[in-house]
């Protein structure tokens, strides 16, 4: 299970040839303690919901 708190980084790697992959900040946490889904704003300026699978991942910038 992925947990994730405001302000992590998101990228979903494209799932076919020649998808893009797509980077974004996680803006809002809707589930308990850290779960998804995360709406989550697109370095294009667009907002979408993401429930992460396998082809994303998380990034909180901590070490």
């Amino acid at each position: 299970m992925k947990h994730a708190t405001v302000g992590d980084r998101i990228r979903v790697h494209g799932r076919t040839v020649g998808s893009v992959e797509q980077t974004g900040q996680i803006v809002e946490v809707r589930g308990e303690h850290g779960e998804p889904p995360y709406l989550v704003k697109f370095t294009d300026g667009h907002e979408g919901l993401v429930f992460p699978g396998s082809d994303c991942e998380v990034d909180s910038g901590k070490s």
